[in-house]
């Protein structure tokens, strides 16, 4: 129920989470669901303090971008990129790295630092040229960061980018990790598609065509193949024996 309501009620998904930790306060993914909707309703205290139990039952590294997050939220971004920092890298999943490098440059951004933010996220991961499922978020933060350098112009380009991997990221329905979208043949596509372009003239055809039927439609007229609604139901009442002049 956690899963199925945090986007639309974070509230209510992080109710069920701690009636979950009520009942089963030690088992790993429990304690990650109370963090992840305490995150969700901003109450980062709590998420942070549920995320290190999180990673102490279970082991694991894998929610470290939140617990950066989460320490930014609670005002600390010095200890958010000391966090960020104690953990391997190299042993993280892809997504998770790419995460934690957006996570490392919002604290940068938080201590006035965008240069270094920017250097944050200048990661094998961030290929312009091509998406991967974790590619519009961080050209997305990329963007930010670019903004808050004053760099408009680039700022733009990787706004766009992150637009257009989102959507053929949708497309795609389900896209594997390993599999890319190729963003430059997408751009290269928005460019051609002009909106002053010829239009050909069988699509004018196509269209003259649906305008006079529309006309058709407007004087009450129906073609001799199609009977007319009205036909259909004097039929229908007549089957039934039922005089379509009497009173409703």
């Amino acid at each position: 129920m956690a899963a199925a309501l945090i986007e639309e009620d974070p509230a209510l998904a992080h109710e069920h989470a701690l009636a979950a930790s009520r009942s089963a306060g030690r088992i790993a993914i429990v304690r990650e669901s109370v963090a992840i909707t305490a995150y969700a309703i901003g109450d980062y205290a709590l998420a942070l303090r549920e995320l290190r139990t999180y990673r102490r039952i279970s082991g694991r590294d894998d929610q470290i971008a939140l617990m950066v997050d989460s320490e930014r939220g609670v005002g600390r971004p010095d200890r958010a990129l000391e966090t960020g920092r104690a953990v391997d890298r190299s042993s993280l999943p892809t997504e998770v790295r790419v995460e934690l490098a957006i996570a490392m440059s919002g604290a940068r951004l938080d201590l006035g630092e965008p240069e270094r933010a920017l250097l944050e996220l200048d990661i094998p991961e961030l290929d312009p040229a091509r998406a991967f499922e974790w590619s519009p978020a961080l050209f997305a933060a990329r963007a930010s960061v670019l903004e808050e350098l004053g760099r408009d112009d680039e700022a733009s380009e990787w706004r766009t980018r992150a637009l257009v991997a989102a959507d053929a990221l949708d497309e795609a329905n389900g896209i594997a990790a390993s599999e890319v979208v190729f963003i430059d043949e997408v751009l290269e596509e928005i460019e051609i598609d002009e909106p002053d372009a010829e239009v050909d003239d069988d699509d004018d055809d196509i269209e003259s065509e649906s305008s006079e039927s529309a006309v058709d439609s407007e004087d009450g007229t129906a073609s001799a193949s199609e009977p007319s609604i009205e036909d259909e139901v004097d039929e229908l009442l007549a089957e039934a024996g039922i005089d379509d002049e009497t009173d409703d």
